[in-house]
């Protein structure tokens, strides 16, 4: 799931080491064009639905918080 997720990431920023970079809306490395289409990417990947109110900065903010959203996705079904 982690190699999945950082190659959609690194897809959309090659130049970010998302694996040590933190608060990443906050620093504006990724923008709100940036989370939804990754928000797209994800749910493709994964077969797994991100509501709009799960589009908040604090599940996008790094790597981990990625996860765990996805994760949780996951368990639900």
């Amino acid at each position: 799931m982690k190699e999945k997720l950082l190659e959609i990431l690194n897809d959309l920023h090659e130049d970010i080491d998302f694996e040590t970079e933190k608060d990443l809306v906050a620093r504006k490395i990724l923008d709100s064009f940036d989370v939804v289409t990754l928000v797209n990417e994800i749910c493709d990947e994964f077969d797994i639905e991100i509501t709009a109110d799960e589009m908040m900065p604090e599940n996008f903010k790094d790597l981990d918080s990625m996860l765990s959203l996805i994760q949780s996705k996951v368990d639900e079904d």
